[in-house]
């Protein structure tokens, strides 16, 4: 039997794998650990009564469209919906990647986004951020400026390190360049107020936003995000979209979350004090350091005496999975730990003392 002929852009390509494996406590893949409101919920049941299954959705989401536009103070033309920020990261990197277009990269930073560069023919640029994990402005600015990037993709707050990038850099760096440049900002409901630059999309049309319903708003399980931007960019988006790639059923839930928004602020409020409250209990063990964070998430180093992938399958044998970083390059010996409940919380401080300890 003759070998497959496969695209040769994918050989050698490592699959996203998010290690989701079953556990009694599950914090390594940065979800809200609490389930939508009650009164959210029944809002979306009521709304799903009357959906009518056999027909294809609006392929644009223009209701969906319109609340968020009016949220954010935007037009429709600012807004384009995405099957999960997934979809939109891919989109991105087909519409203005490709050859003779390059990715500026800032790693450590989410692996996706050079797995998008491949499968779309697009060369990386990376610039490693420095030792406490904040960008090199200067070397991202100068290297943005020149002709060959076409993307340039900023996280803020940033996974895995929860930095954030500030104002004024991303300012300089959209006067910079004529590149689309995304700023990734799917953990911003966890930072500090103020730290959006959603607010400088009217004044750069090369400036994307991109925001998700997947984690301040506990919807990961329902596939949908965002991009704020100007109207030549959601032009070109469209031109690469998949046809109703964002179904209706998504659609109405989202609505809903969208109408609801204020029901999940104490969510949110809690997973910010759960937060300190995990940063304060891992500094105070011995054998590790949280670097702080502005994101649902904490990037722990492990010392150099006991590695890191050890002290991860002691955690996954006491029921309690987070993610191992400790290969990476720039975060050798390092878990991430996502904010649980209180009670997960507490359940993982314990477990990761009696990790540490062997």
């Amino acid at each position: 039997m003759s070998s497959l002929r496969a695209n040769p852009l994918i050989d050698g390509l490592e699959p996203y794998d998010p290690k989701y494996l079953p556990a009694r406590v599950m914090i390594s893949a940065n979800e809200n650990t609490t389930d939508v409101p009650a009164e959210v919920r029944a809002a979306v049941l009521a709304r799903l009564a009357d959906l009518p299954f056999n027909r294809y959705p609006d392929p644009l989401a223009n209701d969906l469209r319109d609340a968020l536009a009016h949220t954010w103070g935007l037009e429709r033309g600012n807004v384009i919906m995405g099957n999960g920020g997934d979809e939109l990261l891919f989109n991105l990197a087909l519409a203005f990647g490709g050859e003779g277009n390059a990715l500026l990269n800032v790693p450590p930073t989410f692996s996706v986004y050079e797995n998008n560069a491949q499968l779309t023919g697009t060369a990386v640029v990376n610039v490693p951020r420095r030792a406490d994990f904040s960008i090199d402005e200067d070397a991202v600015i100068a290297r943005a400026s020149q002709g060959d990037v076409g993307l340039v993709i900023i996280t803020s707050p940033n996974n895995p390190t929860g930095t954030l990038a500030g104002r004024a850099f991303v300012e300089r760096l959209l006067d910079a360049t004529r590149a689309v440049v995304l700023v990734d900002e799917a953990y911003s409901e966890f930072a500090a107020p103020g730290s959006s630059v959603a607010d400088m999309v009217p004044a750069h049309d090369n400036l994307v936003v991109l925001r998700t319903f997947s984690k301040a708003y506990a919807l990961a399980g329902v596939r949908m995000g965002y991009l704020l931007t100007s109207p030549a960019v959601v032009s070109e988006l469209t031109k690469v979209r998949q046809p109703y790639s964002v179904d209706a059923v998504s659609q109405a839930i989202a609505l809903e979350v969208v109408e609801h928004k204020e029901a999940f602020v104490p969510v949110i409020d809690r997973i910010k004090a759960q937060r300190a409250v995990l940063f304060e209990g891992i500094n105070a063990l011995s054998g590790a350091t949280a670097y702080p964070s502005e994101a649902n998430f904490l990037l722990v180093k492990i010392d150099d005496a006991i590695h890191a992938g050890v002290v991860w399958q002691r955690l996954f044998d006491a029921g309690v999975l987070v993610r191992d970083f400790s290969r990476g390059a720039l975060t050798r010996n390092c878990l991430r730990v996502s904010v649980g409940t209180p009670e997960e919380n507490a359940v993982f401080l314990s477990a990761f003392a009696d990790a540490l300890k062997g």
